[in-house]
Order: C-alpha cells, then sequence, then structure tokens
C-alpha cells in the first residue's frame, strides 16, 4: 500500500473518530527558516494547503537552535497538538527521545527514520531523491556547452549524497565523457543557510568549467542560484519549484513533495497510519518541472529523453544507484 493510499484511509477513518477532530497539527521547520524557498517552505505550503482547503488551524515553529528541537516536540504533545509533523533528518533522534513518553501522539519526521518497531507511534516518510536527482542530471548533461557540470550540497550527510550521486548518474547517461563537479557547504547544520558560502563555491566551480549547477543545500541554495544567474549559467532548483526565481535562468528544479507529504499527515490527523514509507517517481513524489519560466530552456526532445527515463526506472529498465544503500557512488568520488 502507498503512502497516499494509507492516508487517504487514514483521512476516510478521521470523519468517525470523535476526538480526533478536537486536535490540531503542528509542524516543525528544520534550521534553514520557513521561507528558504525550498525544504521547509515546501513544508509551510502543504500545512497551508491543508488549512484553507479544510477550514482547520496548524501551529508552528522555526527552529533556531539544536536545543530546541526536543523542547518544541515535547511541547507540542503536552498541549495536545496531533500529528506532529517535523521536517528534516536531525528530528530523528529527538522524535525517538520524546515519542514514547506520549503514546498517544502520532508524530512525523519527513527525510528522517525512526525505528517503527520501538516507536510504533511515528510515521517516517523518505523520498527518492536519487531518482528525481537522475532525471535533472539528464537535463544538465544536454544544456550544458562545456561537458562540465556541478553540484553543491548543503550539510555533508548521506541524503545529500544521494542527490549528488543520482544527479552524477544522470548526467554520465547522456554523457559518459562529462565532468561533475561536487561540493558541500559544511559538515554542521549551519550549512543549510549560508548564501555566501553557496556563492563562493559556485564561482569555484564555474572558474572549473562548470556551466549548470545543481543547488540542494535549502537556503544555502539561494546564494547558488544568483550567483549563477548573475554569471551567465544555468541552476537547478531543488524541493521546491524554484523557476520563477530566476525566469529563463533556472533550467529546472528536482521537485521533491514535502508538501504533500504534510498535507496528506495533517488530513489523516490523529489517524495517521504509522511505520516507513517512501516516495518516488511511481507516486509523483519526486521529479522535475517544466513551466512558463524555463520552457524555453528544455527542448522537445530534452523532454522526451527524460519523460522516457522516467518510465524506465518506475518499470526497473533503468535502475539508478541510491548512496543510502551502501554509502557509495558509482558514478561521482566525494
Amino acid at each position: 500500500m502507498t503512502l497516499m493510499q494509507k492516508l487517504l484511509g487514514a483521512a476516510a477513518t478521521l470523519g468517525l473518530t470523535a476526538g480526533a477532530a478536537l486536535a490540531d497539527p503542528a509542524l516543525i521547520y528544520d534550521l534553514g527558516g520557513k521561507f528558504d524557498k525550498s525544504f521547509n517552505e515546501a513544508a509551510f505550503n502543504g500545512a497551508t494547503r491543508w488549512a484553507e482547503e479544510t477550514g482547520g488551524t496548524f501551529k508552528d515553529i522555526e527552529l533556531q537552535s539544536e536545543a530546541q528541537r526536543e523542547q518544541a516536540l515535547r511541547r507540542f504533545a503536552e498541549a495536545g497538538f496531533n500529528p506532529v509533523v517535523t521536517t528534516g533528518f536531525s528530528m530523528s533522534t529527538p522524535i525517538a527521545s520524546v515519542a514514547g513518553d506520549y503514546p498517544d501522539t502520532k508524530f512525523v519526521t519527513i527525510d528522517g527514520y525512526v525505528d517503527p518497531a520501538d516507536h510504533p507511534n511515528v510515521l517516517s516518510i523518505g523520498f527518492a531523491e536519487h531518482q528525481g536527482s537522475y532525471l535533472v542530471g539528464m537535463l544538465a548533461a544536454m544544456a550544458s556547452e562545456s561537458d562540465t557540470v556541478s553540484f553543491v550540497g548543503g550539510m555533508d550527510i548521506p541524503l545529500i549524497r544521494k542527490f549528488a550521486c543520482g544527479y552524477a548518474q544522470g548526467v554520465k547517461a547522456v554523457n559518459p565523457d562529462a565532468t561533475v563537479i561536487a561540493n558541500m557547504t559544511g559538515t554542521t547544520p549551519a550549512a543549510w543557510n549560508d548564501p555566501v558560502k553557496g556563492s563562493e563555491l559556485t564561482k569555484a566551480q564555474i572558474s572549473q568549467g562548470s556551466d549548470v549547477v545543481f543547488a540542494a543545500a535549502g537556503g544555502t541554495g539561494l546564494g547558488v542560484l544568483q550567483t549563477a544567474a548573475d554569471e551567465g549559467i544555468l541552476s537547478i532548483g531543488v524541493d521546491s519549484n524554484q523557476n520563477h526565481l530566476f525566469p529563463g535562468k533556472v533550467l529546472t528544479s528536482m521537485l521533491k513533495r514535502v508538501d504533500v507529504a504534510v498535507f496528506d499527515a495533517m488530513t489523516a490527523g490523529a489517524d495517521l497510519e504509522t511505520g516507513v514509507t517512501a516516495l518516488g517517481l511511481s507516486d509523483s513524489g519526486v521529479g522535475y518541472t517544466l513551466d512558463d519560466n524555463n520552457a524555453e530552456l528544455i527542448t522537445e526532445e530534452m523532454q522526451s529523453a527524460v519523460d522516457e527515463a522516467r518510465e524506465k526506472i518506475i518499470a526497473g529498465e533503468i535502475e539508478v544507484h541510491d548512496y543510502s544503500s551502501d554509502d557509495s557512488c558509482p558514478a561521482i568520488s566525494f
């Protein structure tokens, strides 16, 4: 059963559950801020859509430090919010510490993982980022004139290497001789919100010949996209559709439907079905964006090639290696 089916089933049950409607959901953003134009903002958009469509209300908080993670979880659980939805892998450990104390509260970790055997009231939602990144890697290779493209990641963790690895595989599928440069912004959570460093890394990559750069770095990515536009190369956004930030300069965005995950979790409410699930190409959990802002950058031939690859990945005819499965990547070295 897919996540969408689970959540829709839970949502149907919600109307029959008397007490569930009394509890409002809560949302905890990761460091980088609610309006990072990327990951956190996608979560906010999903919650806002839920509120608009249902007339419900939700409580949210922007974390300012690591110490606030567990504090925010306990505060929302004590106040009766249900479910408590969180974004970012760094919420995994705090949720594991807190969930057992509030067995009647459902917790959701988007991009994190909590063992369901130990914490049956937690839903861990992951994404097949490597699949979506493969598609935008293909587009990067087809758009590049220098045969050199690049990647700027946020915090150096397996999840971000998963993006980079999928991207490099897509590039190499189109042009085996292409060069892929990859840099991470840092090794602490501050790496998610450092647009100045993102800009510096992008300029260094341009000096090495890159003419397309993919940013998977939260707020840091805004510095990457800005610099790419200023320096006359193409960029690729992430998580949310970032094409509109620099029309005609952003080749595409690797869409990660964090908004849908949040919307569906809030719709399910206290009857949310817990466990572990992942969203990929087959259920439109990841993909690439095409709109008026980038339509002139992507030819029919490029679109056809990527759409064909998408169907082959879904059918199992193309296997995109998942870095997080074995901490290795066949297409790039870190």
